[in-house]
């Protein structure tokens, strides 16, 4: 599989999951993944897990806009950069984001989040 499909799989798959079931999103991260959600540092599956768990809404959608990949590192990593929208109930404009992944390969075949930073773009 080349690296777009694999960024476009990971991407359709992490928003579905942060949609529908954000505690389902922990198997994704390792204890040494970070998150850093508008400037806040997060280290942890749990701890991540926890921040994207407490955000004060409870239901969103997200439209994605971008991905944009390239290779990481001699290991079989990649970078993903996605843009979009995320809509939230009850609100009339979409907030636009944008948000990167460094995926690790696994033995088992698969991809975890390393490092993951997302902002909201406000203009």
């Amino acid at each position: 599989m080349n690296p777009d499909d694999v960024a476009k799989a990971f991407v359709e798959h992490y928003y579905s999951t942060f949609d529908s079931n954000r505690a389902a999103l922990a198997n994704l991260y390792q204890d040494g993944s970070m998150l850093t959600f508008e400037g806040q540092k997060i280290q942890g599956a749990q701890n991540i897990v926890a921040k994207l768990t407490s955000l004060p809404f409870q239901q969103c959608k997200h439209a994605i806009t971008t991905v944009d990949c390239q290779p990481s590192g001699p290991a079989g990593g990649m970078l993903v950069f996605v843009s979009g929208h995320l809509q939230l109930v009850g609100e009339q404009h979409a907030l636009k984001f944008s948000q990167m992944f460094h995926l690790i390969p696994t033995p088992q075949g698969s991809f975890y989040v390393l490092n993951d930073i997302f902002r909201l773009n406000y203009s």
